[in-house]
């Protein structure tokens, strides 16, 4: 027997079946700004099929519907198979077919950086598991170019625009994903420390066939048709390309221990694996590993801004359209002063950080320009560091918006707070990218002073100072280490100063230009000072989300 107790009211609507693009005022215009616009029409098709009700509760379900592991068949035979659910599968499609795993390197052109990153970006908002194995795929692709028998062998699968999910030898697919085995047990980031060892089963060298035997202790994803894996040579550590079959058909001697209990990030596999003298092929020179690979490193690190950037907007996004239609204490949300503050101050965070991220895309499609060498090289790890671990902070403070409603796992709002974290994690932690910032730097002194140049001829007077306090940290040379957070941070704030400067409307650049600098606004969301205006504060919001 049911008893009617109350009538609901007051509680706000699922926000669904919108465009993700065409509502997202800053990305739309940014696409001009670097050349990217003529990939507009496909990002407002695909931004109505993402913010479909059908894809919003396929994202869902494959965050419930967990993957789950099988070592054996009935007959007890190893087959160390990964199952999904269909809802991951019905992702990677959509995926697939915007090209988000090879579009820059199988159609280049001028944008094609800003418009891959574009499109990564509205997708994170939607879900985030679903990214790892296109970003590893993405990533592999200027390192595998490099090897010419091989990367002949695999180039149609790797840009095929059709999502194959089926466990076969490479030859027998219609595409294939590629994974990465770096971090082992004993030294996580210090891969100078991993014991797996490689042996050649005839001729040493590059192109060659090696034996691998050693552990991963993340390997992502393991149902990957394929895996970049450093392991050691005689000569020292080395990469290679280990597939899930062998040439002659059958399955690769690589063992699925477990799957990963993750905080987040459920819906992708994460595994730890044994290889048993696993068949793999030497890719880059011997000895070489580390560099051979770093590029892959160097894109997946810009993947993590996008993916916090866009895990960013979309928390902000919630939290507006909450407070939109939302009432407390006889106003809706939105009306409340102090609601408007923190809205607003959690918008400008958001539209930095989305413009920092499309700019360092953009530095990919001028590789022969130093400048914009130095935005690739010194900015994004310094990006990762910063806008990475922002997001663990503006998520949780979009989840206070929605209070105890977005506590709870029936919400959007939980999932995006617990995937926050593994964007600062993955790929090197704050400080491994804060050192890396340095190391950037000492490398490439031209291109720091390049940077700061560019930043100093800034039309804003607050821009200048800024870039004047950096050059009084980067003097303190003795010191510099144990500061590297300070640096890494003031690096970054002061290129999304510049940034907000040249692009933003000018009201809205110095706004965040002021609160950034501002010692008392401190680390708070909400704490923007009393010279912007009521009007500016609605203005803000307003912009940043229109439904």
């Amino acid at each position: 027997m049911q008893w009617q107790t109350h009538e609901i009211s007051n509680q706000v609507a699922d926000l669904q079946d919108y465009n993700i693009f065409t509502s997202d005022t800053v990305l739309m215009s940014s696409l001009a700004q670097y050349q990217a616009d003529w990939y507009q029409n496909t990002l407002k098709t695909s931004g109505q099929e993402l913010g479909s009700s059908a894809v919003l509760e396929a994202a869902a379900l494959s965050n419930t519907h967990l993957p789950e592991l099988h070592t054996h068949d009935r007959q007890g035979k190893r087959i160390d198979r990964v199952d999904f659910h269909p809802s991951w599968h019905q992702l990677l499609r959509i995926l697939r077919k915007q090209g988000l795993h090879a579009s820059p390197w199988s159609q280049p052109r001028m944008g094609a950086h800003v418009a891959r990153a574009a499109g990564y970006f509205m997708q994170s908002q939607v879900e985030s598991g679903s990214l790892c194995p296109s970003t590893m795929t993405f990533a592999s692709i200027p390192v595998l170019q490099n090897e010419v028998f091989l990367f002949a062998e695999l180039k149609d699968k790797l840009y095929s625009l059709e999502h194959d999910p089926r466990d076969l030898p490479i030859a027998q697919k219609k595409s294939i994903l590629i994974g990465m085995g770096m971090t082992e047990k004993q030294g996580g980031s210090d891969v100078r420390t991993n014991t797996t060892t490689a042996v050649a089963l005839g001729v040493n060298g590059r192109g060659q066939a090696y034996a691998l035997t050693g552990h991963k202790w993340f390997f992502s994803a393991p149902m990957c048709d394929a895996h970049l894996v450093l392991a050691k040579t005689e000569t020292g550590l080395s990469c290679f390309f280990v597939p899930r079959w062998c040439p002659d058909g059958s399955k690769n001697a690589i063992l699925v221990q477990r799957l990963k209990d993750k905080l987040g990030n459920k819906s992708n596999s994460s595994s730890e694996v044994e290889f048993h003298n696993a068949y793999g092929v030497m890719i880059g020179n011997e000895g070489r590993g580390i560099p051979t690979i770093i590029e892959m490193a160097n894109l997946t690190r810009l993947d993590c801004v996008i993916g916090s950037a866009g895990l960013m907007r979309q928390a902000l996004v919630q939290a507006i359209h909450h407070a939109r239609h939302r009432t407390a204490f006889g106003k809706k949300l939105v009306d409340q002063p102090l609601m408007r503050n923190v809205l607003a101050d959690l918008a400008l965070e958001s539209e930095a950080a989305t413009r920092l991220m499309l700019h360092l895309a953009a530095a990919i499609d001028a590789p022969d320009d130093n400048l914009q060498r130095a935005w690739k090289r010194i900015m994004t790890p310094a990006a990762k560091f910063w806008i990475c671990k922002r997001a663990l902070e503006f998520t949780g403070e979009c989840m206070e918006v929605w209070g105890g409603n977005g506590y709870v796992e029936t919400g959007p709002m939980a999932r995006l707070y617990r995937e926050a974290p593994v964007n600062s994690i993955w790929e090197g932690s704050g400080n491994v990218m804060c050192l890396d910032v340095l190391r950037a730097m000492d490398r490439d002194p031209e291109g720091l002073q390049l940077l700061l140049q560019f930043w100093n001829s800034s039309t804003s007077e607050q821009v200048r100072q800024m870039v004047q306090e950096l050059k009084k940290d980067l003097a303190l040379t003795e010191f510099r280490e144990k500061n590297a957070r300070r640096i890494t941070q003031k690096l970054v704030l002061t290129a999304q100063a510049f940034l907000m400067s040249e692009y933003a409307e000018e009201d809205v650049a110095i706004a965040f230009t002021h609160s950034r600098m501002d010692a008392e606004c401190g680390r708070v969301y909400g704490s923007l000072g009393g010279e912007i205006s009521n009007t500016l504060l609605d203005h803000i919001i307003s912009r940043a989300f229109t439904e």
